[in-house]
């Protein structure tokens, strides 16, 4: 949609941060989880399910030990919780390639902000290994701190609340479909990210960067 954006048309950013500021791989945190175990990470594929566990650990329902113990119940590998925390942790890349400073860039003209959602091992660890890029953003709102979490109408609500400004006048970021629609249906202009460019294209339209 960032036809749709033009020059002062924003009062604040929004921004998703897997795939959009922090990049991720699933299946680095299966090939951590099978080498701990000596099995193929193929046998796992199957077994790793994003289910009601998983929702409700996102949310901040369940401790990271009540997850991790319902992750080896149905993985069916007998590893410790420091490995299944390490191979939890493995998905990281790295930043975005091009996004800090886009960041910086939008930071000086906007207020950004950040919507996640994720959970508290997660958390613990990019505030931690990528607090520079993330020390961008005014606050970061976590679904396993607000016990709500996209594409739910009353998970954007609670954030455009917080932000203080008209749904209409944030734009928001995200790598996946059904955030996008989530966020529009809710009011927001919604940004389709499948690389920095779209986010670099979208400032540009904006006014906040040269295009």
């Amino acid at each position: 949609m960032v036809h749709s954006l033009s020059p002062h048309s924003a009062d604040a950013l929004l921004f998703d941060i897997g795939r959009v500021v922090i990049d991720f791989d699933i299946e680095r945190t299966l090939t951590a989880w099978a080498g701990h175990a000596g099995c193929a990470p193929a046998d796992l594929v199957a077994r790793f399910a994003r289910d009601d566990t998983f929702w409700r650990y996102e949310t901040g329902a369940i401790s990271d030990d009540e997850f991790f113990a319902i992750l080896r119940a149905s993985l069916g590998i007998e590893i410790s919780d420091a490995q299944l925390l390490d191979g939890w942790n493995a998905t990281f890349i790295g930043e975005m390639p091009g996004i800090a400073p886009l960041l910086a860039q939008a930071a000086k003209r906007l207020p950004l902000y950040a919507f996640s959602n994720t959970n508290r091992a997660h958390v613990a660890h990019f505030s931690q290994h990528y607090a520079e890029v993330l020390g961008h953003f005014r606050e970061i709102f976590l679904s396993s701190t607000i016990g709500l979490r996209k594409p739910h109408a009353e998970a954007y609500h609670h954030v455009v609340k917080a932000i203080g400004v008209p749904a209409e006048c944030i734009v928001f970021f995200d790598d996946l479909a059904e955030n996008i629609e989530g966020a529009r249906a809710c009011g927001l202009t919604a940004v389709h990210v499948t690389s920095s460019d779209d986010v670099a294209d979208a400032l540009a339209a904006l006014g906040l960067i040269a295009s």
